[in-house]
């Protein structure tokens, strides 16, 4: 097992994706090998061998990842697919497949939709073309989509203003008692402070903030982003880059873009840099936490003109325990979070519809971190308050 392998194999399980011994990875270089012996192999290694891609990552999620995708593959699929609204789906997955038998010919067919595809009963396969990385981040944003996708529904369905089928009480119960687990044992902060110096102080920090954003639970896969402002300099992480493996992958971009740099920075750059030439923060903290997400996506209008484009437009100021949601698209463009985020952020943070959650430090992430999880467990307790689970 080369040593990609194993480090995806060890982050869906700290990351609490996958239980111990279940993923299994096939990866095709100069030959084909398997991360361990498992009864599926005689069928997905014509899968693997058909596909075109470097690596396959196959495996039944962790609860209450499991019940939840059982639940939305017997209810919710249409059509085949199941589709989020979320802005992870909207920018990486689109939709996801259901394919109903797990034969190598129905599972190629799936991949040729998608790079990642549930096989009800048994788990979720994805793919990827490069590496293993490419298959880890599918699995993952497939695990938290159809979480939040459950998490809404269940909010309507609470409400009375759109009917689940079936009885999927036990299953939203399941979810936030694991979820309640998960924020009170998120309890250290980071130690660095500032001012910041150096560019060197300022990655430090940043490496420290990025760990504790990835094993609180605040983001998943390699979504999110950081950043440092030293004068005229922001230090801010790559696109593609993970939270917990910032080690090489900070660029240092000014201000005045008198540097090509930002051309491998976050997608998210224009709206850091943003936010400080419109502020004193040193710091920004970017998660997709579940609940600050899942919260963003609920409005009771549910006939709104503005309905399916909550992502550009919204109809109406909203907050969450004084958080402001705002509408923002990634990049620069018309509707972009680097023109709403910015003149939202006066306060602890801002939540981006069906997106995340951006919190800003005075000096430091300190504040930003803590305002990260303290507005996450509000949010969190806020659904529970109102769906009574």
């Amino acid at each position: 097992m080369d040593h990609l392998t194993a480090k995806y194999l060890k982050k869906l399980v700290s990351q609490k994706i996958c239980e111990s011994n279940a993923p299994l990875f096939g990866v095709l270089d100069d030959r084909l090998y398997w991360s361990s012996e498992k009864s599926e192999i005689p069928v997905l290694e014509p899968v693997i061998k058909n596909s075109g891609a470097s690596s396959i990552l196959f495996s039944p999620p962790a609860e209450p990842y499991r019940s939840v995708i059982d639940y939305l593959c017997e209810y919710s699929s249409r059509e085949g697919v199941i589709k989020p609204d979320d802005t992870e789906t909207r920018t990486f997955l689109h939709d996801i497949p259901v394919v109903e038998e797990f034969t190598p010919e129905r599972i190629s067919d799936g991949l040729k939709r998608r790079k990642g595809i549930i096989i009800p009963g048994k788990g979720i396969l994805t793919q990827g073309s490069m590496s293993p990385e490419q298959a880890f981040v599918i699995y993952s944003s497939i695990c938290f989509s159809t979480f939040v996708k459950f998490m809404t529904d269940f909010y309507y369905h609470s409400k009375g203003l759109i009917k689940m089928n079936g009885d999927p009480e036990p299953v939203a119960v399941k979810a936030v008692r694991w979820y309640s687990e998960t924020l009170s044992s998120a309890v250290t902060l980071p130690e660095a402070r500032g001012p910041f110096s150096s560019g060197e102080d300022a990655i430090q920090a940043m490496a420290e903030a990025g760990s504790l954003t990835v094993s609180s639970g605040m983001v998943d896969s390699f979504f999110g982003n950081i950043s440092v402002r030293i004068e005229n300099t922001i230090y801010i992480s790559q696109t593609g880059s993970s939270l917990d493996e910032l080690a090489g992958c900070i660029d240092p971009c000014p201000m005045d873009n008198s540097t090509t740099n930002a051309i491998t920075a976050s997608s998210e750059f224009p709206a850091h840099r943003a936010l400080y030439s419109t502020s004193n923060r040193k710091t920004i903290l970017h998660g997709h936490p579940k609940f600050s997400v899942t919260m963003s996506m609920l409005c009771d209008d549910i006939s709104c003109v503005n309905r399916g484009r909550c992502h550009i437009k919204c109809s109406k100021a909203r907050h969450i325990k004084g958080i402001p949601v705002v509408p923002g698209e990634i990049g620069s463009g018309p509707y972009s979070l680097s023109k709403t985020m910015p003149a939202a952020m006066t306060g602890r943070g801002v939540i981006i519809w069906g997106h995340g959650l951006f919190t800003a430090g005075e000096e430091d992430f300190t504040d930003a971190y803590k305002n990260l999880l303290h507005i996450e467990k509000n949010c969190f307790n806020t659904y529970l308050d109102l769906t009574g689970c």
